[in-house]
């Protein structure tokens, strides 16, 4: 795989953005293989596709893809926030690439594939509405929080210029799997807990430490007046889908 990013594809694009997105789609559709079934390239769909950019065609799955410059990936701007919430409410939501790559060297430093199913409402920040003397005035954009995925649901395939062996790719995503739940609010819940308990350093971790996020988890269910017994119902789950171990009273390991 060639992380060089090939500029000479974008000459003709006077916009910056436009010029961008040609390039970064351009090595997704030259060097990207397929991370659900493994075929080796991507195939770009026609332009102006309003859900996805590529889809593979063995599996026919969709592909979002999503780029920053830097060298990090963490808040990604996005389109309008209502469109946004209304796709993750929908079940057409392609999975999606997060690509980060240097202006300076023209490479990509790193490339995360993230489940459709780890898409939920918390994850998506709302920005402030455009001034009334703007040409969209009142209109809403918002910001892909990639911090608030758990780390279950980003798949890193390029990781600091290095890239990751497809068969720990693989089992990555097998295992992300066992975390997909179709119904969103049930899905929001289970994710929002589970981004807590990452949070928690160590492998060893209590309820009292997962308590600790009450407030937060509240603001983010306020038609739910019980969350304390939410989070342990969600904690159950995890430890039916092995993500976490009970291993005493109170008590609980990550896997």
């Amino acid at each position: 795989m060639n992380l060089s990013l090939c500029t000479d594809i974008g000459d003709d694009y006077k916009s910056n953005s436009q010029r961008v997105r040609v390039i970064t789609e351009h090595w997704i559709a030259s060097n990207m293989f397929c991370p659900r079934c493994g075929n080796e390239r991507l195939t770009h769909f026609a332009n102006n596709r309003p859900v996805a950019d590529f889809f593979c065609d063995n599996c026919n799955n969709q592909y979002e893809l999503k780029s920053q410059h830097g060298l990090k990936l963490g808040r990604i701007a996005d389109g309008a926030y209502s469109t946004m919430v209304k796709r993750i409410r929908s079940a057409d939501n392609p999975d999606f690439f997060f690509m980060s790559y240097s202006k300076k060297q023209w490479v990509v430093n790193n490339l995360f594939f993230v489940p459709k199913h780890f898409f939920t409402p918390s994850i998506i920040d709302k920005r402030p509405p455009l001034a009334m003397t703007a040409q969209r005035a009142g209109w809403i954009g918002c910001f892909i929080n990639l911090t608030s995925i758990p780390s279950a649901g980003k798949i890193p395939i390029i990781e600091n210029g290095q890239l990751h062996p497809q068969k720990e790719i693989f089992n990555n995503i097998v295992r992300a799997e066992h975390l997909r739940v179709d119904d969103v609010n049930k899905r929001s819940w289970l994710l929002d807990v589970l981004a807590c308990v990452d949070k928690i350093s160590g492998n060893e971790i209590t309820l009292d430490e997962i308590y600790t996020f009450e407030n937060y988890l509240a603001k983010l269910h306020p038609a739910n007046h019980n969350v304390k017994a939410k989070i342990r119902q969600q904690l159950q789950m995890l430890r039916d889908k092995g993500i976490i171990e009970f291993t005493a009273r109170g008590h609980y390991r990550k896997l």
